[in-house]
């Protein structure tokens, strides 16, 4: 499984090697420094997993993680050098899904995350089939796409970006990620390709494609789609 994982730590030597081994697991990784980076980054960019440190400058990682569950279900793995009962209740109360103390191994640890992200993916169900962004409409079953009503052709590539990105609107994608939607349908696909893919969607889809309302650029990160209405 790869997730989009949020790291919070303020050791950078430390955070390192958690990246490391997040980035081993085949797990995308952003490192936060301090309490404050974390929420703008948990809210940006809507994580699948948080590993959050206690002990940060700006805000600690208790109180992130309270505003955190008051505005996401995201899982919340506390790291902590606090190891008092009372300390991993508080951690708990406050909305942590786990609490790991310090010193841990590394394989501990990518036991608790695999854990984490196996409990939050969602019961089967039946996906929606015709997904709707502003005025873009992406029918899956029919395979086709429609902006405004008008009939849009698209690659097999293209439409399954396309459809990756409108299944989680306002959701950054990274490159990556992107790609392995395409596995399968574009053998000679990068991710230089993904930026070619957007380009020739934007010359569809949006009205003018040098100015994008719905198909957007994350800078650093990767691109996602947005209902250029709301």
């Amino acid at each position: 499984m790869c997730a989009a994982i949020l790291l919070a730590e303020d050791d950078p030597s430390q955070a390192e090697l958690v990246r490391r081994y997040l980035v081993a697991s085949g797990h995308d990784v952003t490192v936060a420094p301090d309490g404050q980076r974390t929420l703008e980054l948990a809210r940006s960019r809507r994580p699948d997993l948080i590993v959050l440190d206690v002990m940060m400058p700006r805000l600690d990682g208790l109180t992130v993680c309270r505003v955190l569950r008051e505005e996401s279900p995201v899982p919340i793995l506390i790291l902590t050098a606090r190891s008092s009962e009372d300390d991993m209740l508080l951690g708990l109360d406050l909305g942590a899904d786990d609490y790991l103390t310090k010193p841990y191994s590394p394989r501990e640890l990518m036991a608790r995350v695999r854990t984490l992200l196996r409990r939050a993916v969602p019961a089967p169900a039946r996906p929606e089939r015709v997904l709707r962004i502003g005025r873009i409409v992406v029918d899956l079953d029919g395979h086709t796409v429609t902006v405004a009503d008008r009939p849009v052709e698209c690659t097999p590539a293209e439409f399954a970006i396309l459809a990756a990105m409108a299944a989680q609107p306002e959701r950054v994608l990274t490159r990556p990620q992107l790609l392995e939607h395409t596995r399968g349908i574009d053998r000679e696909s990068t991710n230089r390709a993904i930026d070619t893919h957007i380009m020739n969607l934007r010359r569809k889809v949006e009205s003018d494609p040098r100015r994008p309302v719905h198909l957007l650029t994350v800078y650093g990160v990767g691109y996602k789609i947005s209902d250029a209405a709301r």
